[in-house]
């Protein structure tokens, strides 16, 4: 079973212009309470080590917890749905604050107040 804030290794498919794409890390961004119905698609932030330093983007740090072993940005510009069935491995969880943080991004990026 996944959980918010996992990380995990999935394949994005052919990008097109700029889109986040291929085999890469992604953070699962779906609510708990969403994800304990097993639901057949997720919601994921993308992560990549080009580290940009974007106001849309939230730097994670490698950790043991989170299964990194370089810096990487999560891309919440880049936010989209994927299939369960494309998720080939979950290396870690991100933990609540870096969730937090994903989040809280992803509400500015979506107008949604707080």
């Amino acid at each position: 079973m996944l959980n918010s804030g996992d990380v995990v290794e999935l394949d994005l498919g052919v990008p097109r212009d700029r889109e986040a794409g291929l085999r890469r890390p992604a953070v699962v961004a779906t609510a708990q309470r969403v994800l304990d119905a097993s639901p057949s698609v997720i919601q994921v932030v993308p992560l990549t080590t080009t580290l940009r330093g974007f106001g849309s983007e939230v730097l994670i740090e490698p950790s043991p917890g989170n299964g990194l072993d370089r810096p990487s940005a999560a891309q919440c510009q880049h936010i989209r749905a994927a299939s369960v069935g494309r998720v080939e491995q979950v290396l870690g969880n991100v933990g609540r604050v870096a969730l937090a943080q994903i989040r809280e991004t992803l509400g500015l990026i979506l107008d949604i107040p707080s």
